[in-house]
């Protein structure tokens, strides 16, 4: 019986692709869905690259994988020169390949323009890629300047709701620091988007740094940005509940002699209001009523 090969680590699963390749050669493969084998070191990396940082615990761990795998998805590169190739997508797997000591690499050629190259990886990125937030987001904007892509289009060619992506690029327009904690995951997205909603970039910042200091969950952001929105109607309410005339203080005064408990009354600008009596009990209750029905006969 074969041994049964060791799970491979977090992430790893997305690489593995049961179906064989077959391999032909470079120029045949450029038209036709087969790979070629390429020697690694005419391969150069591709410029518009979105992600420019990667962890290098993880390309170990891939380059494991592949030495006892072998590179089970293909790269993609395109053709430059008679000599020279440039990397589409898999720039994880080509890194990895390389700290794995492979010399040659499989991978698709494609015929493809700077912009379709462009796309391609980007695209690519969005899909696979453990992007944060703010990647995604500066990835969605490029897609849009530089391939020319309203976010209706965008949204049918990364299968992603239109909704989702106008999210992400709201993020953009908060301050520099606020999104730097997000990249780094000081806040979360949720905090973000909470953010958003106050106008003011030095108040974004104080409630930032607010969020970081006292560990303030998503909806306490919410309440609190809630709170900064709306201060007048705030003080309306208060000066409505407690600024009576004087009339309707006579009144209440009154009523709360007559009927010796607690009187509340309510009034707001239009005139509308509320008289709330006060009981403790059923015999309270009974004696505040025959007071109160007496006075109505």
């Amino acid at each position: 019986m074969v041994a049964k090969k060791k799970a491979l680590g977090r992430g790893l699963g997305a690489l593995i692709d049961d179906a064989k390749y077959e391999k032909r050669p470079v120029e045949e493969a450029v038209s036709t869905s087969a790979i070629a084998e390429i020697d690694i070191s005419k391969i150069e990396t591709n410029p518009f690259q979105p992600r420019k940082e990667f962890d290098q615990e993880a390309l170990q761990e891939l380059a494991e994988s592949i030495k006892e795998l072998g590179i089970i998805q293909p790269i993609t590169v395109k053709k430059v020169s008679e000599d020279k190739f440039q990397l589409i997508s898999g720039e994880r797997r080509f890194r990895a390949s390389k700290i794995a000591g492979l010399k040659k690499i499989i991978a698709f050629v494609r015929d493809a323009n700077d912009q379709g190259l462009l796309e391609m990886a980007l695209v690519e990125n969005i899909q696979r890629e453990d992007l944060n937030s703010i990647e995604i987001a500066v990835t969605y904007q490029r897609l849009m300047d530089e391939c020319q892509l309203t976010q209706e289009k965008l949204s049918e060619r990364i299968g992603k709701k239109r909704a989702t992506i106008a999210n992400y690029l709201r993020l953009l327009k908060l301050p520099a620091e606020i999104q730097v904690g997000v990249r780094d995951k000081r806040i979360s997205m949720g905090h973000a988007k909470a953010l958003i909603n106050i106008e003011n970039p030095d108040a974004q910042l104080k409630v930032f740094y607010k969020i970081i200091n006292e560990g303030l969950s998503v909806r306490g952001v919410e309440a609190l940005v809630r709170e900064i929105k709306f201060p007048v109607n705030k003080e309306k309410t208060k000066a409505a509940k407690f600024e009576l005339p004087k009339q309707y203080l006579d009144i209440r005064d009154t009523l709360k002699k007559q009927l010796s408990t607690k009187v509340d009354l309510k009034r707001s600008e239009n005139g509308k209001g509320s008289i709330t009596i006060a009981f403790n009990s059923e015999d309270e209750f009974n004696r505040i009523t025959e007071i109160l029905l007496k006075g109505a006969k």
